[in-house]
């Protein structure tokens, strides 16, 4: 086989390497650990997953800024290489007040507001 066709060839075999050719936006949830009443301490969350290129912002929002002493896990993968990512923070919710998850992927930014269940 010459050269310029082992190049081909080997330019199709990245194609279908997993990985290497897909493109998914994050699925996200934002919810609460226990039920999401106000006044009382909570943990709110914010999950995605599903999505690639693993590159990926999450931000927890009060009122449109950005909370404090949040945590999040390490990024992590399924075995079809599409990610998840998680981030949490300790709250008390309060009435009258937006809680949100800010996820940035592949320079587009979508915000996710919280529902209290009342």
């Amino acid at each position: 086989m010459d050269r310029p066709a082992l190049f081909v060839l080997f330019g199709l075999v990245l194609l279908f390497v997993p990985g290497r050719a897909k493109d998914a936006a994050p699925k996200v949830q934002i919810y609460t650990r226990a039920p999401g009443h106000y006044d009382e301490e909570n943990i709110l969350i914010c999950h995605a997953s599903g999505f690639y290129p693993p590159e990926l912002e999450l931000q927890l929002l009060h009122d449109g800024k950005v909370m404090e002493g949040t945590n999040q896990s390490d990024l992590a993968f399924e075995e079809d290489w599409f990610y998840h990512l998680t981030r949490h923070a300790h709250f008390t919710p309060t009435k009258g007040h937006q809680y949100s998850c800010g996820v940035t992927h592949r320079g587009h930014t979508k915000t996710y507001h919280w529902e209290a269940d009342v």
